[in-house]
């Protein structure tokens, strides 16, 4: 379908400069969003309870913090974006071109919470490694890849992806059921997102978002076919609002298909 809401103008170098760089990526504190975040992904993972042979990870946008704990988990991680740009960035840094964004101190800080005293370097050829695919989706259809994934995938991951690219709270189930349909049954479900928020800023792009909270989150979880298992949330400091988007709080969600 045609870009939607100013997506034709989406700067992924913006979005990366805006989003994860300080204030918002501070390690130096847990109580920064983006610790919060890694720090919810490791844990989920340090279950064990989540693996298998592929997890897909809808909606990956320029970034591959979210991918840092489960690679660890799989054989092949599925990366996925409506926008070519998006891939681009994406396939570059997979192939440790130069000029890509420097990812090292998310990865630095993910090693440093799962405490195993891995090499960084590890870590990070192991995710190149493993992103074998890296393809064009558009939630909004019933199968967003074009065809179903095969076999389906044992672990689905989306990050601030279907509450941003879905103009009302029935758009935003509807997407949630679509990518649900990549997932075995059974397979978990890890979904980070916003709170509150009703746009946000990449570059020239002013980008709409459907503003949810707790219960539009669970309600619409529920109404896709999936059994929520944990929900987390953070409420965004004054310091991190920096006006590139009006966010209230980030939810972590773990669901089971």
């Amino acid at each position: 379908g045609a870009p939607r809401g100013g997506y034709e103008r989406f700067d992924p170098r913006a979005y990366l400069s805006n989003n994860y760089r300080p204030p918002s990526a501070d390690f130096s504190s847990e109580r920064c969003v983006v610790p919060w975040k890694l720090r919810c992904l490791a844990e989920a993972f340090a279950s064990g309870e989540i693996h298998g042979r592929t997890l897909i990870d809808v909606g990956s946008g320029p970034t591959i913090y979210q991918l840092l704990s489960a690679c660890d988990h799989f054989e092949e991680i599925v990366a996925t974006d409506y926008l070519a740009v998006n891939r681009e960035e994406l396939e570059r840094w997979a192939r440790g071109e130069p000029g890509t964004f420097d990812w090292s101190p998310f990865i630095q800080h993910v090693c440093r919470i799962e405490g195993r005293g891995e090499p960084w370097q590890e870590k990070e050829r192991r995710l190149r490694g493993r992103l074998r695919r890296i393809l064009p989706i558009d939630v909004h259809q019933a199968d967003p890849l074009g065809a179903p994934l095969c076999p389906p995938a044992d672990a689905l991951l989306s990050a601030f992806c279907l509450e941003a690219v879905s103009p009302d709270r029935a758009t935003f189930t509807r997407a949630l059921a679509h990518v649900g349909s990549l997932l075995r049954p059974g397979g978990h479900a890890l979904l980070l997102g916003a709170l509150g928020e009703t746009f946000y800023l990449a570059g020239p792009a002013r980008l709409p978002v459907v503003p949810l909270d707790e219960a539009d989150v669970r309600t619409a979880l529920a109404d896709a076919g999936f059994a929520l298992r944990s929900f987390r949330s953070y409420s965004m400091p004054p310091a991190l609002r920096t006006g590139v988007d009006d966010v209230d709080g980030v939810f972590f969600v773990h669901a089971q298909k």
